[in-house]
């Protein structure tokens, strides 16, 4: 029986994980190449022998996603798997419309066979876009956990970018393991907090073995969601986070609206920045497709390191790269705080930008007057610091979750803002959290 030819399309994080739990060792399938979007640079390399398995003893190369109909026609691809989150339902059906016009099947693959079975509690922590505030959820979840006496193990959904033999399991205990693994400002803002708080915390690409190694020093694990994608392993606690900065987007991107309708807990965040009806459409729309979840209010109150660095001041704003970009973002907490602490002026970057930053506002071009935290590798971290030096500004508002001053020179005043999870109704996550954990 001929083997199904398979090209899996993805963004370097949910595509490996399902080729490791449904193609790898599986000899019904013949897994051609991958495709990469999204991220800059993952691109043009390979899924390495020593992760892909005795099937593929040279790895399965990887190649940009607008190569797809040139390797259907090739290589007689039978099926394209579509593995990568935070997208439109009308994006998703885009590309399976171009994919089927080649000829091939176009597949998406369910919840069950692509979650691993875990000894511990899993407390996963998804969202239904990129931005709604997972990290914060998260934080909060490790937080009540560790009060509760457990020894609380966090595993962040995959950010593998640089060399992917070497990301096969990665753990983080300090911010020297940050500098140990040269972590991008993405991989940084997501797992410095947890470090800062005293959880552990894991990633990388075969999280089969991820989750063995966390097993072994936790009494509760908490997942740690990238983008809107599901969560890697089943849940015994699923919490998803829906934004009604947002509305409606809870209901028509994949595949947070599979994490809506799975979810036994929705956290409405950022209601103290929210118009009133815009919360309760939310609110009307989560019931519409999970009459049994239970909902919790919540509000992302902003503080300010230096209030001075704001007021009367013209004032550039850095905010959280992935938000901004795919997540269709237009502002953040940053913004949010400019305007609350009496800021004179928000300057537009743009004309300042250089290299791949000036790259990125052209592929997102409706980013808005701020400036997205990109540092995906060493050149990109240097355009990021030029064009912070090019822009004429009073001072600099860093609206991201790690102080961008570590990791590349800003000459003018800067201050960080900072966004932590606020609960307003009942009941709360402590009181949900007990009944799994006690």
């Amino acid at each position: 029986m001929a083997k199904i030819k398979t090209v899996i399309m993805g963004a370097a994080g949910r595509d490996f994980h399902n080729f490791n739990l449904i193609y790898r060792d599986n000899k019904i399938y013949d897994v051609i190449a991958f495709t990469a979007t999204q991220i800059p640079n993952i691109d043009d390399r390979k899924y390495p022998s020593v992760l892909a398995g005795k099937l593929y003893p040279n790895g399965i190369p990887i190649f940009p996603e607008s190569e797809i109909g040139n390797l259907i026609k090739q290589h007689n691809i039978d099926e394209v798997v579509f593995s990568y989150s935070d997208v439109s339902f009308q994006y998703v059906m885009e590309k399976a419309s171009h994919v089927i016009s080649y000829g091939a099947h176009f597949k998406l693959l369910g919840s069950r066979d692509t979650m691993l079975k875990s000894s511990k509690p899993i407390i996963s922590v998804v969202a239904v876009r990129t931005g709604s505030g997972k990290s914060q959820t998260s934080r909060k979840v490790a937080e009540l956990l560790h009060s509760m006496g457990k020894k609380v193990v966090a595993v962040r959904h995959p950010m593998p970018y640089g060399d992917l033999s070497k990301q096969i399991v990665q753990r983080f205990a300090s911010v020297e393991d940050l500098h140990k693994h040269n972590c991008t400002i993405e991989e940084m803002e997501e797992y410095e907090p947890h470090i800062s708080s005293g959880t552990i915390i894991y990633a990388g690409v075969d999280y089969e073995k991820i989750l063995r190694e966390a097993e072994k020093e936790a009494d509760v694990i908490i997942w740690d969601g990238g983008n809107n994608d599901m969560s890697f392993f089943k849940p015994d606690l699923n919490i998803c986070v829906a934004d009604p900065h947002r509305v409606g987007h809870e209901l028509t991107y994949y595949p947070g609206a599979t994490n809506l309708q799975m979810a036994d807990v929705v956290v409405i965040n950022k209601v103290d920045s929210a118009d009133r009806k815009n919360i309760d459409l939310v609110r009307e729309n989560i019931r519409k497709v999970n009459s049994h979840t239970q909902i919790i209010e919540a509000a992302s109150p902003i503080s300010v390191e230096d209030l001075s660095a704001i007021e009367n001041k013209k004032v550039l704003v850095i905010e959280d790269g992935p938000t901004l970009t795919h997540g269709e973002m237009s502002y953040g907490a940053g913004i949010l705080a400019a305007r609350k602490f009496g800021a004179t002026e928000i300057i537009d970057p743009r004309p300042y930008t250089v290299g791949t930053i000036s790259d990125t506002f052209k592929k997102y071009p409706n980013t808005g007057t701020l400036l997205p935290a990109m540092g995906y590798g060493e050149k990109q971290l240097k355009d990021l610091e030029t064009t912070i030096r090019n822009t004429p500004c009073d001072s600099v508002i860093i609206g991201t979750p790690i102080d961008l001053r570590r990791v590349i020179k800003i000459e003018k005043q800067a201050t960080r803002i900072r966004y932590d999870l606020e609960e307003i109704t009942k009941p709360n996550l402590e009181e949900i959290l007990k009944k799994i954990v006690s």
